[in-house]
């Protein structure tokens, strides 16, 4: 087995997904603690307690107790180097999540016992069955009054659009939970509250042993009995293949505040969960497995570390090994370009790198070099696809309040949109700086960035627009027509692409139907496609 071979079967890929507050950077942390990589697990929005989660390493994330950027960290186990990247939960922040989405192999998606399927876990797995992406079930907050298992897997079934298999399954919940039996293992795990040391109590029971009837008591295991029993009727025998294919998921209970049932997540992430696979560009399909480096980049973040104004680049290594101090080709500026301390990353943790091999996220250097999606290679010109920008849903107008830090203004919110959490579209006349966003959360995110990174001030000023869309022609005489009668609905994106600002569905179709010779685009998608 090449070198390579050997790299590319110890990687493991992942992201955690989630609606808000079901317990996604919680989970995180204890994958982290399991994994040996932090020692001691904080509580995560206690205000008691000042340490804040390993992934929330930005200060209006520690402040508000949600997760706005997408972290990434890295560590070993069993012979494994597994790639966690957290994303945010928040409606606000899907964008972020869907593009994290386009760089990892499978997903873990958390769900509150208690609350269920949400609309914001819906949308998520949408994403995800676009793909086909591996996904793996962790039903969280067991410790807590919630519903029905069965219910549970009914709904997930339902809403996701996804078939399941539980390979945990609960004894009792809430006040009376007593932990998990294994369904694959035939062992029990039982429960105690436990927040910040890794303990195991566990016994190798069988369903049928009076041993079973004597640790959970025997009304608990008789009801365990007819509960396995109902479901090896109903659900299919778990097969990694069928998983691999997106067509079904494995469950698992626990508490992650309490550190149970993610060590048997972790252990089974590790046995089923994919090796970094074939990734599709605008010109073939990319093998990891071929000599020749290449990767993209799907997240751009600016001051990581606020003391040195650092921006940094997270690029995916789709083939090949990325080398520190190489020349490398970027695509879409047709230069070469160099790094000579890229980074892997433990939260806001850095160490430098010497090499990259498929499913590794590397952080590089940038100067304002990057957007999201360019293409890094050794010389090919391709293009991976599928990282769209999305039509934003609120629009606002971004006013200056100090004259003398225009400078640093232009600089902050070329940056912080740079990152693509929202989108910056200039309107004439007068260089109006109109901010396109899904939720009105990223608006407080960048005004507070704004000011505390980069020493502006700024307000916002609530426009008419609902929807924007990028236009394109085959005639540009006609698209220039279309420009100049439009006036001041017309907006230019980051790469100077002009964009229809309307204020209402029905002004785009009429648009629409009005110029059968300007195609109108809700997604930055053409781009690529264009070349």
């Amino acid at each position: 087995m090449s070198k390579i071979e050997q790299e590319i079967a110890k990687r493991r890929t992942f992201a955690i997904i989630s609606h808000p507050d079901a317990g996604k950077t919680t989970l995180t942390e204890k994958l982290l603690l399991f994994g040996g990589a932090i020692q001691t697990a904080g509580a995560v929005k206690s205000n008691k307690i000042k340490k804040t989660a390993t992934s929330d390493f930005m200060e209006i994330e520690k402040q508000r107790g949600i997760s706005v950027a997408t972290s990434v960290m890295t560590f070993e186990y069993n012979g494994l180097l597994i790639n966690i990247l957290d994303t945010p939960g928040h409606k606000d922040f899907a964008e972020d999540t869907y593009r994290t989405l386009t760089a990892v192999d499978s997903v873990i998606l958390v769900i509150d016992c208690v609350k269920g399927v949400e609309e914001q876990t819906e949308r998520l797995m949408e994403v995800c069955r676009m793909r086909d992406t591996p996904v793996i079930i962790f039903i969280n907050k067991m410790d807590r009054e919630g519903q029905n298992p069965f219910d549970l897997l009914d709904e997930l079934e339902q809403k996701l659009n996804i078939k399941v298999r539980p390979l945990t399954w609960p004894v009792n919940g809430g006040a009376t939970f007593k932990g998990v039996y294994h369904l694959l293992e035939k062992q029990m795990y039982f429960f105690k509250v436990n927040k910040t040391k890794v303990e195991d109590d566990v016994a190798l029971l069988e369903l049928d042993s009076s041993d079973l009837d004597e640790k959970v008591g025997e009304r608990d295991a008789n009801q365990l009995r007819e509960d396995v029993e109902l479901i090896e009727g109903v659900y299919d025998t778990f097969n990694r293949d069928t998983y691999l294919s997106g067509k079904v998921a494995p469950v698992f209970f626990g508490s992650a505040v309490n550190n149970f049932g993610v060590r048997e997540l972790l252990e089974a992430f590790c046995q089923i969960s994919p090796l970094p696979a074939p990734r599709p560009t605008n010109v073939r399909t990319v093998d990891p497995l071929e000599k020749k480096f290449s990767g993209f980049v799907f997240k751009i973040h600016a001051n990581i570390d606020p003391r040195h104004r650092d921006r940094i680049a997270f690029l995916r290594v789709c083939s090949g090994v990325f080398e520190r101090g190489k020349f490398y080709h970027h695509t879409r500026l047709d230069k070469s370009v160099r790094f000579s301390n890229p980074y892997s990353f433990m939260a806001s943790a850095k160490e430098v790198v010497e090499e990259g091999f498929p499913g590794d996220v590397i952080g590089l250097y940038d100067t304002g070099t990057f957007k999201i999606g360019d293409t890094l290679t050794e010389g090919e010109d391709l293009q991976y696809a599928g990282i769209p920008s999305f039509s934003p849903e609120i629009f606002k107008e971004l006013i200056n309040l100090d004259p003398m830090k225009g400078k640093q203004l232009d600089k902050g919110v070329q940056q912080l949109t740079d990152e693509g959490v929202a989108q910056l579209f200039t309107v004439q006349p007068g260089n109006r700086k109109v901010v396109g966003t899904v939720g009105e959360l990223q608006f407080e995110v960048i005004q507070y960035r704004l000011e505390h990174e980069y020493g502006a001030k700024c307000r916002w000023v609530p426009m008419n627009t609902s929807r924007a869309c990028w236009i394109t022609s085959e005639d540009p005489k006609k698209l220039q027509e279309f420009i100049r009668l439009k006036g001041t609905q017309i907006g230019y994106d980051k790469d100077d692409n002009p964009v229809f600002l309307a204020d209402s569905e029905w002004m785009i179709r009429m648009n629409r139907d009005n110029n059968p010779d300007i195609q109108f685009h809700t997604t930055s998608e053409f781009k690529v496609i264009a070349g």
